[in-house]
């Protein structure tokens, strides 16, 4: 007779498995339906996180995400945006829920490889219907499941001449697109889709790059460059942050208005005025009310905040208050700690903006920009070391790649209101999460799940 012991390892496995494949199957439809994906993540979300359940509050991490969703529903109590308050919390809350439970699924490189491959084949549906609608004349609406998802297709694109696929505008495709972008460099240079063949890679290379450009966003032009030296350079580059915080430290002095006129000044003599004046919107002073620029937006976002510092005015409170004193419609303030602190107060904003770059700082220098791992590697021919670290990280250097580039989109938008780009971020920092995992760490992680793994 067969114990129990058996049945309840029969159903782990089961469970795992199911946990697994629903996770992956999420990730593959998310660019092509937020609900279907949605559908399929919390299934995973169940089983990974109801395992861990016990082991919530070893994980530090969580500690930042809890405090915030106590100072959130405090605000949202003291809110002015009343029921809009408390449905915007649905655009943190879950997440953090998530950022615990999806783990499982993204602990060791090779499943990241797996998600990645994923998220661009993936993105295939947003390209085609992409290049339709500009060269073909598209149109939707799409249906499926008697109306239950349905795809609003624009004609030549929305805004029209501008790439938006299956995203309702170009720059929320551009967004998407960007951030899939460094898997597609990591395929070409070790190739993980489809075998070791170079050729499919090589293709999906040419039609993100067409698919960025069509787009006509600049932030994604500027993604194409951005990620070319991350993904393809040196196994060993722990010089390459700070380099590019120096570099990006007179755009940053260039576009924002609080700073000395003088410094201000000679930081747009050196960044060329074609990208400053785009970032801020000040090429449009000639022809939009100073108040419809990404200055003039910023301005009032900081007077708000001012006003109301603590726990903010509630979630939607920019859309609300803006037209107001400005008699101006517009939905957000184009950059989302500006968008955190009027809505949830400059603590909320603050913890999610540190918990947000030391996710991305502490899994650079521990995993991805430095020789730590070519020192911990016992191989003893440094050539064949060094091909080894490099296949064992170039994955999670596009991993790391792909959170930065979507970080700077919101620095001057806010595409996180699309459900999609908010799933695929926190997706991001959930694998840098796994890539901070030490050794010790690491291997006792793989004994608890290694059913769920494998």
């Amino acid at each position: 007779m067969i114990n129990n012991a058996y049945f309840l390892n029969l159903k782990n496995n089961f469970s795992d498995n199911v946990g697994w494949t629903c996770f992956q199957l999420g990730v593959f439809c998310l660019p092509s339906s937020a609900l279907i994906s949605c559908v399929f993540l919390l299934v995973a979300l169940f089983e990974g996180g109801l395992k861990r359940r016990d082991l919530y509050w070893r994980e530090y991490w969580n500690y930042p995400l809890v405090l915030v969703t106590f100072l959130m529903i405090i605000g949202s109590i003291r809110s002015h945006t009343g029921w809009l308050a408390w449905l915007g919390l649905f655009n943190w809350l879950p997440f953090f829920l998530c950022f615990w439970g999806l783990q499982p699924y993204l602990l060791t490189p090779e499943r990241r490889k797996k998600c990645a491959s994923w998220l661009v084949f993936g993105s295939l549906p947003v390209l085609i219907t992409g290049f339709g609608q500009l060269w073909l004349g598209w149109e939707g609406p799409w249906q499926i499941f008697d109306g239950l998802i349905i795809w609003f297709i624009s004609p030549g694109g929305e805004p029209l001449g501008r790439l938006s696929g299956l995203f309702d505008y170009a720059n929320i495709a551009a967004a998407w697109l960007s951030g899939v972008w460094p898997f597609c460099l990591a395929s070409v240079l070790q190739p993980f889709i489809l075998g070791r063949n170079r050729a499919i890679p090589c293709a999906l290379l040419i039609a993100f790059i067409s698919g960025m450009i069509l787009t006509d966003s600049r932030n994604a032009w500027g993604a194409i460059f951005l990620a070319l030296p991350l993904v393809f350079g040196s196994a060993s580059w722990s010089w390459l942050i700070p380099l590019m915080l120096i570099c990006f430290l007179p755009v940053i002095i260039a576009v924002l208005p609080f700073f000395d006129f003088g410094i201000q000044q000679f930081a747009r003599s050196i960044v060329p005025e074609s990208i400053w004046m785009r970032l801020n919107d000040m090429q449009f002073v000639d022809t939009r009310p100073f108040e419809a620029t990404r200055i003039g937006q910023w301005k009032i976002a900081f007077n708000l905040i001012f006003e109301k510092p603590w726990f903010g005015w509630g979630a939607a409170a920019f859309s609300i208050i803006y037209p107001l004193r400005t008699g101006l419609s517009h939905g957000h303030s184009h950059n989302l700690p500006l968008e955190l602190a009027i809505s949830h107060g400059i603590i909320v904003s603050f913890l999610i903006n540190i918990f947000v770059f030391s996710l991305l700082l502490i899994s650079s220098f521990m995993r991805i920009f430095n020789n730590l791992n070519i020192q911990q590697n016992k191989i003893v021919d440094r050539r064949q070391r060094q091909m080894c670290i490099r296949d064992s990280i170039i994955v999670d250097r596009a991993w790391w790649t792909s959170t930065l580039i979507l970080i700077c989109f919101h620095a001057t938008d806010i595409p996180l209101f699309d459900s999609r780009i908010n799933i695929l971020g926190w997706i991001l920092l959930i694998g840098l999460r796994c890539m901070i995992y030490n050794s010790t760490s690491y291997n006792n992680s793989l004994k608890q799940f290694n059913k769920a793994l494998n």
